[in-house]
């Protein structure tokens, strides 16, 4: 099965590079499923969950606050805002994240930005709900 090379990129560290079949992510325009021999592109992430299948099969997942994405035939790089291990989740790091992005939000002018902002805060608490917290 064909692969390419997955980076995800904290300010702080690599916290993963490797071969992958898949990437799933919660871009600006939409939720995004990246196949090796995807189109050339670059995309604002939501806050939420990437779901990578690695080269032997296994998933691997991670929640990320926010970022970008770029993507080429061969290759994906997630510059995220953030990275947290999912068992690292609880109902009290989705809200203190929440409540961060509603401030950001209400300090905006930018009608545009607003409108992402509040997407993003309603793509968090889906992602609350869907982990039963």
């Amino acid at each position: 099965m064909p692969t390419m090379l997955a980076e995800l990129l904290s300010p702080e560290r690599l916290v993963f590079a490797g071969q992958v079949r898949s990437v799933v992510l919660h871009a600006i325009d939409g939720d995004l499923t990246v196949l090796p021999g995807h189109e050339p592109m670059m995309t604002m992430l939501h806050p939420g969950l990437i779901f990578a299948t690695d080269a032997e099969g296994k998933g691997r997942r991670a929640f990320i606050t926010g970022g970008f994405v770029e993507i080429s035939a061969s290759k994906v790089t997630i510059l995220a805002d953030s990275v947290r291990a999912i068992e690292e989740m609880t109902s009290d790091t989705i809200d203190e994240e929440i409540v961060h992005l509603q401030t950001l939000r209400d300090g905006l002018e930018d009608d545009p930005e607003r409108a992402r902002a509040d997407e993003s805060i309603s793509k968090l608490l889906e992602f609350k709900s869907s982990l039963g917290l």
